[in-house]
């Protein structure tokens, strides 16, 4: 651990809804300048899942992104309440998303989604033992589900087809520990 070598001046509170909030500090950086730096806070934790079955096949969801003007595919995702268990969230968020549940959870990944802006924590789990039913997804969430091979995956993380970074960290983590027969 490093001292802190920013020092904070004063707070204000900018915009805030359910989900964020959005903060701007007046701040002395490294250097000794005085400066601003805005913080967007997360009122939920992201969770992630990689649903795996017994032939290594995976599920993932389709979904335009209005943020990017963009469709993207990514793995099933989405937020958790902070007082509640993060594998509660995702045990939720798979089964709304996907109609999967799975008996057998292990914790992945924990990752800070874009440090650089914002203080969100994602924590991800492999998901496996899998049942199927219905997809229950939000109102607002126009979602496709698609089943292909984990390995196929792997592909269009690197070919760029997946850009959403919490998946992509989560698809390549799974994939090295698979490599190393720990999945």
């Amino acid at each position: 651990m490093t001292k802190n070598p920013w020092r904070t001046i004063s707070q204000k509170h900018i915009y805030e809804n359910p989900w964020i909030k959005v903060i701007e500090n007046q701040v002395i950086n490294p250097s000794g300048g005085a400066g601003i730096y805005g913080v967007v806070h997360f009122k939920h934790l992201a969770v992630g899942i990689i649903p795996l079955d017994e032939h290594y096949n995976t599920w993932i969801v389709g979904q335009y992104r209005y943020t990017l003007n963009a469709y993207s595919w990514e793995i099933p995702e989405g937020g958790g309440k902070l007082d509640v268990a993060p594998l509660e969230s995702a045990k939720r968020e798979l089964l709304e998303e996907t109609g999967i549940r799975a008996e057998k959870w292990t914790k992945l990944l924990e990752t800070h989604t874009s440090n650089s802006v914002t203080d969100e924590l994602g924590i991800t789990f492999i998901a496996q033992n899998l049942s199927f039913g219905e997809a229950m997804p939000d109102d607002t969430e126009d979602l496709k589900v698609r089943k292909l091979p984990f390995a196929e995956l792997v592909e269009m993380v690197m070919r760029g087809e997946i850009t959403d970074g919490f998946a992509m960290s989560s698809i390549l983590k799974a994939k090295i520990l698979m490599d190393r027969g720990e999945i």
